[in-house]
């Protein structure tokens, strides 16, 4: 007999109209507070999905220039391609197939985000998942902080052939 109390499903939240986000990506937009009864998602604010998108080699800078964010927290995962970010509080990096990216805006920060220069040169299929998380309100104002967390650092649980990355957190043993 199985002992599981069944869940009731509150809403299906459809992703809106895919669209560019600067010239370097092209995303679904799965929820946003705007859209959608955001205290179904709390802490959670935006989910942005890059669908697999081939780009070819370029000499053009794609992303998004700078612009400013406070009081949350990006969460980047590059599922393939490569991804540079720099920010006015001195943060920075690439983050390549399988890393992450992490950016606390809290008390505010300047930042831009752009295909790599090796990327644009080489071409290819770029592919990302970016969630916004809402902070509490005693970091709101906290100094902001970047951290690329490379896909070889990220400890991984291995279960009945299934694999977890812990990214953030911690999952039996293991600290993200």
């Amino acid at each position: 007999m199985n002992n599981k109390k069944s869940k009731k499903i509150n809403n299906i939240i459809k992703p809106g109209q895919k669209h560019w986000v600067g010239n370097g990506f092209h995303v679904n937009t799965m929820f946003h507070p705007a859209q959608n009864d955001y205290s179904l998602t709390d802490p959670f604010i935006l989910l942005d999905y890059a669908s697999p998108k081939e780009f070819e080699k370029n000499s053009v800078k794609r992303g998004v220039g700078e612009h400013p964010h406070r009081g949350f927290e990006t969460v980047t995962f590059a599922l393939q391609g490569e991804i540079e970010h720099r920010d006015s509080s001195g943060g920075g990096g690439t983050i390549t197939q399988g890393g992450v990216q992490w950016m606390s805006a809290a008390g505010g920060v300047v930042h831009e985000e752009f295909h790599s220069q090796n990327f644009s040169k080489e071409g290819g299929v770029l592919e990302m998942v970016q969630l916004w998380v809402n902070l509490p309100k005693k970091h709101k104002m906290n100094q902001p902080k970047y951290q690329g967390v490379a896909k070889e650092d990220l400890p991984v649980f291995e279960n009945a052939g299934c694999k977890l990355k812990v990214v953030a957190g911690k999952h039996h043993d293991l600290q993200g």
